[in-house]
């Protein structure tokens, strides 16, 4: 399960902030999750859980907002939602779309002490 090693990112991303900036915990966390990056929300959870022991986010809250898909078509030249990776834009039919929301994974903010 690939989301084990995104966790792991987080909380190295957390523990280099807290170096950085001199925080002693994290209480909550937010991150943005896009619907079509293939990462499944209860398995962050599970895996943040687990991944966050002994460190400065043990304990944390995690919050996973997710995140739509959204395209720009180049042949119809309009910003079109998506539900799929590769698909094809609802508004022409064409294949030609490049997405533009929907496949991040970012923290968004932390609350800190």
């Amino acid at each position: 399960m690939h989301e084990m090693a995104l966790c792991q990112g987080v909380v190295s991303l957390i523990e280099d902030e807290a170096a950085r900036h001199a925080f002693s915990r994290v209480k909550t966390i937010t991150l943005e999750v896009g619907v079509l990056g293939h990462v499944e929300p209860e398995a962050m959870l599970f895996c943040f859980d687990a991944v966050s022991r002994g460190t400065k986010a043990e304990g944390a809250v995690l919050l996973i907002e997710r995140i739509p898909g959204a395209g720009w078509c180049l042949d119809c030249g309009k910003a079109v939602p998506l539900t799929e990776r590769f698909g094809p834009c609802p508004e022409c039919g064409h294949n030609r779309v490049q997405m533009t929301a929907g496949d991040e994974l970012r923290v968004r903010e932390m609350e800190v002490e």
